[in-house]
C-alpha cells in the first residue's frame, strides 16, 4: 500500500489541511502532506527512532543525532548520510514540539528553552536538507526551506491537530509517559 492509499495518511492530510487553513493560515498544500506522511510514519515507533549509532542502538536524544549527522566531526560517513539524519532530526523535532511541546521538558528543568532548542535543532535540519539542491535532491529541497521557514507555524498547526484528535478521541487526553525521549542536551 502507498502512502496515500494509507487511511491514516489520508486522515491526517485531511485534519492537518483543515487546522493549517484554520490556525497558522498556511495554504501550502505540499507542506501539509508532508507533514501528514511524518504522522503516518511516525505513528510506528520503529520510523520515530529509526536513526541508529554504531551498535545498532536507537539515538533518542536530538544531541546524539546532531552528532550522528556530522560528516566531519561526527558519525556520518557521507553528505547523503548527513541528509537522512538531518531530515529526521527536522521531523523529529516537529514531531515533538507541535504534537508534545511538553516533552521538551524532560530533559530541561525550564521547559521553555527545552522547547526553544528543540524548534533550533528542526529549523536547521531543515534549513541544511534545503542546501542539498542539486541532483535528485533538487525538486524537493525548497519543500525543506519552506518548513525551515515555516516551522513554528507548522509545529502550531501540529498543536491543533493535536487537540482535533483528542476532540474526535484518536488520541489520548493526556499522553502517557512511559518510554519518554531524550530530546535535548
Amino acid at each position: 500500500m502507498t502512502r496515500k492509499e494509507n487511511p491514516l495518511q489520508q486522515l491526517f492530510q485531511e485534519i492537518i489541511t483543515e487546522c493549517y487553513r484554520r490556525g497558522p493560515d498556511l495554504e501550502d498544500e505540499e507542506l501539509a502532506s508532508y507533514v501528514a506522511g511524518v504522522l503516518t510514519d511516525f505513528s510506528e515507533t520503529e520510523h520515530l527512532y529509526r536513526i541508529r549509532n554504531a551498535r545498532g542502538r536507537p539515538l533518542r536524544d536530538v544531541t546524539d543525532m546532531l552528532i550522528a549527522s556530522d560528516p566531519v566531526y561526527g558519525d556520518a560517513d557521507s553528505f547523503e548520510r548527513e541528509r537522512q539524519v538531518r531530515k529526521h532530526i527536522g521531523d523529529f523535532s516537529l514531531f515533538f514540539a507541535g504534537m508534545f511541546p511538553e516533552s521538551a521538558q524532560w530533559r530541561h528543568r525550564n521547559h521553555q528553552d527545552g522547547l526553544r532548542a528543540l524548534i533550533r535543532a528542526g529549523k536547521e535540519s531543515y534549513y541544511i536538507v534545503s542546501q542539498f539542491n542539486v541532483f535528485e535532491f533538487e525538486q524537493e529541497a525548497p519543500l525543506f526551506g519552506r518548513l525551515a521557514e515555516n516551522f513554528e507555524a507548522c509545529a502550531y498547526g501540529l498543536g491543533l491537530v493535536r487537540k482535533e484528535l483528542e476532540r474526535r478521541r484518536i488520541l489520548p487526553a493526556e499522553p502517557s509517559k512511559p518510554n519518554e525521549p531524550k530530546l535535548l542536551m
